[in-house]
């Protein structure tokens, strides 16, 4: 396999734990910070959000660099930010710190995906993004659950040292590996928000923030979910987790050649299809570890072929725009990210854990509904245009008629 993309993998393997592991920290996170579950699993909340402000924000202060140059500043902040973490004796300035670690994840994943498209063949662009997405799916099986065990059984600080040694070693991979690639980027914020005023480019964007919302009400409070079924062991929980980014793995290692053979407008209904089934099924996951186990498996499977499937589609939509789409769509993906762990939440503390499988469930409906208007807002554009001799459908980054 191509070592840039290996490289660029790495980063978001990084990325990736640190983005994912707090749903295994949050019970040593709580008591060694004296605040309650639903407080400590906002960190996750914060750290999307803050992830989805900053990435149209500090694209648009770094447009004119290469994309490498931006790479290695992404990778820098991200370090700094988790050795911070590490270090902090409040939950104030974890809060703080995790703003911090999100603004150099935020700078690097879209880029990573912009650069790793830019490298490839256009028949092998999907297969290319796979193994950057595949290198998140790759912390969700190995680093999730090894910083989950981690954080049990010693600390949830020696966690975040490992974030911060790994990020290190992605960096030093990218400043010795990857080239120096330049991309068109808007040098101004309302040129990158400009995609936001065309139809179908917006519900895209909206279907991705309701899906992650969806995902993330349950992943995020996994424990709590899944409490009966693992008796409390954190050993248990982080097999249960190794299962899940096991299942990711191969999903987003799969979705490569499926979305390059049959195309994303007929994996995407698919997979959020499979996403309501299983979150409306959530309830049943907690009554034994046999159950458990069977809905962990089926929960890693088509959130993680969805995502290289969306990104695909971004990219023919607008090919010339590709860092400034999967820029916005990684936005989306962390306000969803954001949204789950704030509803999610909200549903545990009045509802109990029992309910944030419907929770998700609803949120990924409205998702479906909104990738049905944008594929159909699409054709018929296309139609339009081809109707009439010597025309062609217009580019996703002009507004909508």
């Amino acid at each position: 396999m191509n070592s840039r993309l290996l490289t660029l993998a790495s980063g978001t393997f990084a990325i990736g734990i640190d983005a994912f592991v707090t749903a295994g920290l949050v019970a040593p996170l709580s008591r060694d910070l004296h605040v309650s579950t639903s407080a400590a699993g906002q960190l996750v909340t914060v750290f999307a959000l803050s992830y989805a402000v900053l990435s149209p924000l500090l694209g648009t202060a770094t447009a004119t660099l290469s994309r490498k140059h931006v790479l290695l500043i992404a990778l820098s902040v991200f370090v700094l930010g988790n050795i911070v973490t590490a270090l902090a004796g409040s939950f104030a300035l974890v809060l703080a710190s995790r703003v911090i670690a999100a603004a150099g994840a935020s700078m690097y994943t879209p880029n990573a995906s912009a650069v790793a498209a830019a490298l490839s063949a256009p028949e092998r662009r999907g297969r290319a993004i796979a193994v950057v997405v595949g290198g998140l799916t790759v912390a969700t099986a190995l680093g999730v659950p090894l910083g989950s065990w981690i954080g049990g059984a010693f600390s949830w600080r020696a966690t975040l040292w490992m974030v911060a040694g790994l990020g290190l070693v992605a960096l030093a991979g990218v400043a010795l590996i990857v080239p120096a690639v330049h991309l068109p980027t808007p040098a101004l914020l309302r040129e990158r928000l400009q995609p936001l005023r065309d139809r179908v480019v917006a519900t895209t964007l909206l279907h991705t923030l309701l899906l992650f919302g969806g995902m993330f009400t349950a992943y995020t409070y996994l424990g709590p979910i899944l409490h009966h079924a693992t008796g409390g062991s954190a050993g248990t929980f982080s097999l249960l987790l190794w299962v899940y980014g096991v299942m990711a793995f191969t999903g987003s290692t799969l979705s490569g050649r499926l979305v390059d053979r049959v195309g994303p407008h007929r994996v995407m209904p698919l997979t959020l299809g499979a996403n309501i089934v299983i979150l409306a099924a959530a309830p049943l996951a907690g009554h034994s570890f046999v159950t458990a186990l069977i809905w962990i498996m089926c929960f890693g499977l088509p959130g993680w072929i969805w995502a290289v499937a969306q990104q695909h589609r971004l990219v023919e939509l607008a090919p010339r725009d590709t860092p400034l789409l999967l820029g916005l769509n990684a936005s989306a993906q962390y306000f969803g990210t954001a949204l789950g762990g704030a509803v999610g939440g909200l549903g545990l503390q009045w509802w109990g854990a029992g309910s944030l499988g419907w929770i998700g469930a609803v949120l990924v409906i409205g998702a479906l509904g909104l990738l049905t208007v944008s594929l159909r807002t699409a054709r018929h554009r296309n139609a339009a245009a081809t109707a009439i001799p010597g025309t062609t459908a217009a580019p996703a980054t002009q507004p909508a008629a």
